[in-house]
């Protein structure tokens, strides 16, 4: 009896050294655009919803695109968060960095709202196939809150060239996509509301 517990106990240990040893994911995250340069501002008060994404997005794994139907992850890589609520808070923090509007706030913040984003993220990649290159596309509608209407619908796309190797080169592309389609986003939102 001894000698079958003795391999089961090693086996064990062995499996608890493994876990203490492997190598933590590095943990990344995008930032919210702080120049972005607005016409007009608008006194309404706006509320971000957390975008919706298919399951490949709504999470903290980082998504590269190696062929037109197959995806991968990030190898030890993650965000800081769910990409959607990354996104809604970045975006959040766009706005209030114009001073430019009345009040911006997410679900929960008891603002009396005028407008709503509704937000699709459809792509917010690191393309693989050909030239490495960051590819986010983001659906936004101007929501009138009073009416129940849209005001308008528009589709964003921003890419940026991967400049470097490695994760960080990879996460940079993308902030970098982010910072341009979030300041466009931003400008065409106090533009219409």
């Amino acid at each position: 009896m001894t000698a079958v517990k003795l391999p089961m106990i090693a086996a064990f240990v062995a499996a608890l050294l493994a876990g203490c040893t492997s190598v933590p994911p590095d943990t990344f995250e995008i930032a919210s655009p702080t120049n972005v340069s607005v016409q007009s501002g608008s006194r309404a008060q706006l509320l971000i919803p957390e975008p919706t994404a298919i399951k490949t997005l709504d999470s903290e794994k980082i998504v590269v695109k190696t062929a037109p139907y197959a995806i991968e992850y990030l190898a030890q890589s993650q965000w800081s968060d769910r990409l959607p609520r990354m996104v809604q808070l970045r975006l959040l923090q766009a706005f209030e960095n114009t001073g430019r509007i009345g009040a911006v706030g997410v679900p929960g913040q008891g603002l009396a709202i005028d407008y709503q984003l509704i937000m699709e993220i459809r792509r917010f990649e690191i393309e693989t196939a050909g030239a490495a290159t960051a590819r986010i596309d983001i659906s936004v509608k101007a929501l009138n809150d009073r009416t129940g209407s849209v005001r308008q619908t528009k589709i964003f796309s921003a890419a940026a060239p991967v400049g470097g190797a490695g994760n960080s080169a990879y996460v940079a592309a993308l902030n970098r996509a982010f910072d341009q389609i979030s300041g466009e986003i931003v400008t065409w939102t106090l533009g219409l509301i």
